[in-house]
């Protein structure tokens, strides 16, 4: 190795990437925008001079860092935006690689090539996380996911390591509170399952037994596509609503498909994807639903978009 040469490679530098977009990409809940905010750190890293960049002892920890504080300032920014969006917003589902890659063998790497599916990428994990303070999701999405210290952490929220754990802590106290009992992936798909059957078959008395009487529908069509603009409450309700959409939605596939990591639905027409529903459920009953109908958020949902 040459004299004052860094101790890291090009490779080394580009082999970050998806670290930073799973980290990114639980900050946000939008793959869109973790790929943007990735790309821009990126960029402000080549942007630095050659001796800049040999300087820096660990160019993961830097771009890190960077892309730590870009998604900050994201987050501050999408509350105010998502004030002025139309309807409940929900985050970006994740399907499955082996699903959605069908017939879509561009040769081209996807950032959701490259996210880790697994309990922090959930619907219902995203969705408590959407509740905390920008801080307050950084310092505990760094800490309790991917185990960075709080001195780390505290570079890049720019408070003390002790203020940094106190926000990490109030995070994971929202967690629990919001955490619904332990259901099995086996469990959860059988009541997807039962739920898909019933919905096709229009049985509305079985759909209301499977529904949990305190069920909660949240939809977010972005004001792109019709929906429910309000959260729908209670199980009756839900499957009043659910009966309607079949009656209005004729020649709509329903398939069962992993959704963010855990056994969810699709719906497609004429072979796109319209809408993707994913689901807790506990004692053999679905509690919370979660439909995604902005087309926006659906692109990586119809092989060949």
């Amino acid at each position: 190795m040459a004299r004052g040469a860094p101790a890291w490679s090009a490779a080394d530098v580009a082999g970050e990437r998806r670290q930073l977009i799973n980290i990114a990409y639980r900050l946000l809940g939008s793959l869109a925008e973790a790929e943007d905010a990735v790309q821009e750190a990126y960029a402000r890293w080549y942007a630095r001079s050659r001796s800049e960049r040999a300087a820096v002892v660990s160019p993961g920890a830097w771009l890190t860092t960077v892309t730590g504080r870009i998604c900050l300032d994201v987050l501050g920014s999408a509350r105010a935006r998502r004030e002025r969006y139309v309807g409940a917003w929900l985050p970006e589902p994740l399907p499955d690689r082996r699903e959605w890659a069908d017939g879509r063998d561009t040769g081209v790497v996807d950032p959701a090539d490259q996210i880790t599916l697994d309990e922090s990428v959930t619907m219902a994990f995203l969705v408590v996380l959407e509740s905390m303070t920008p801080a307050e999701r950084v310092s505990f999405v760094l800490h309790d996911v991917f185990r960075y210290s709080f001195p780390e952490i505290a570079r890049i929220v720019g408070r003390t390591p002790g203020a940094c754990r106190e926000l990490a802590s109030s995070a994971r106290r929202r967690v629990r509170g919001e955490r619904a009992p332990v259901t099995t992936a086996a469990a959860q798909a059988e009541v997807v399952r039962r739920v898909k059957e019933a919905w096709e078959a229009k049985d509305i008395t079985a759909l209301v037994g499977l529904l949990d009487p305190g069920a909660v529908m949240t939809a977010d069509g972005g004001g792109l596509v019709g929906t429910v603009l309000r959260p729908v409450e209670g199980g009756a309700r839900i499957a009043q609503y659910m009966i309607a959409i079949a009656d209005k939605a004729p020649g709509l596939r329903l398939l069962e498909r992993s959704v963010a990591g855990a056994p969810g639905l699709i719906a497609q027409h004429a072979g796109v994807t319209a809408t993707v529903a994913a689901f807790d459920a506990s004692g053999g009953r679905a509690t919370r639903i979660w439909v995604v109908r902005n087309p926006e958020k659906l692109r990586l949902w119809t092989p060949g978009e």
